[in-house]
């Protein structure tokens, strides 16, 4: 899945953009059809303004449909893994709903019996 990582204000450390890709790319073991993915990380100021709460949005499209999540953590690795754990339900439901309409589409409806009056 191709990913593209943005940093809001600030410059990102190679090594965190590899940590988000390869976490990412653990989602295939639920669904393998993503198009693509973009990442967002900010810096989020509390009441003092030395702490900063790292954010992150993540957005996985997906063929007719956009997955997001984000999520709010003390170091951007806990944000990534809890919004891992928001995409994990969010693509296992999406995939339940899916496969729920291509069982439904596979039905065949029962040929309806014609009566025939008789006169």
């Amino acid at each position: 899945m191709k990913i593209h990582v943005h940093a809001v204000h600030f410059d990102i450390d190679p090594k965190l953009v590899g940590f988000i890709q390869n976490k990412l790319n653990k989602l295939d073991t639920f669904y393998d059809k993503f198009i693509s993915g973009e990442v967002f990380l900010k810096l989020d100021k509390g009441e003092n303004s030395k702490i900063h709460k790292k954010h992150i949005e993540i957005k996985l499209n997906v063929p007719g449909h956009t997955i997001f999540a984000e999520e709010k953590g003390t170091t951007f690795e806990e944000a990534t893994d809890l919004a891992l754990e928001a995409l994990k339900t969010q693509i296992k439901k999406f995939k339940d709903k899916k496969n729920e309409v291509e069982h439904k589409k596979r039905e065949i409806p029962a040929e309806e019996e014609v009566v025939e009056d008789e006169f």
